[in-house]
């Protein structure tokens, strides 16, 4: 996935394909939600699922829901970092809030499960604009 040739010649940073980020997000379950409104950015863990290159969460009543209200522009960010090595995946794009009975039945359907016991009743479905993603090689190079 993007780091054979690259982390062989020794390069710390390998810009991934559009496929090969898809793939790294599919296959997490905990994210961060950067929203921002009036100048000033939030950023929330959520778990997610990834379903026909859509980002889909469920929230509660709340600051999240209240600021995808007010601006539906986001940022969705997961990663992954190991002892010598780590990935970063970025979506941008545009939230809503599922509010037809058939969207909300479909999501009901995905494999969305949520870590806290909290009731969690609305679905959340980002549409990326742009997804962009690294593989990071860590070395004990030079500090500065």
């Amino acid at each position: 996935m993007g780091n054979g040739t690259d982390e062989a010649a020794g390069q710390p940073i390998t810009e991934l394909t559009a496929q090969e980020s898809w793939q790294l997000l599919s296959s997490k379950e905990l994210g961060r939600l950067a929203l921002s409104v009036t100048g000033r950015v939030d950023i929330f863990p959520v778990n997610y699922v990834v379903h026909q290159r859509k980002v889909y969460f469920r929230t509660a009543e709340g600051t999240k829901l209240v600021e995808l209200t007010i601006n539906r522009d986001v940022a969705f960010e997961v990663d992954e970092l190991a002892e010598k090595s780590g990935w970063s995946v970025i979506v941008h794009g545009t939230a809503r809030r599922l509010q037809k009975l058939d969207e909300v039945a479909a999501a009901d359907e995905l494999p969305l499960r949520s870590w806290l016991a909290t009731p969690k009743f609305n679905y959340v479905e980002i549409t990326p604009t742009e997804i962009t993603g690294r593989r990071l090689v860590f070395s004990d190079g030079p500090d500065r």
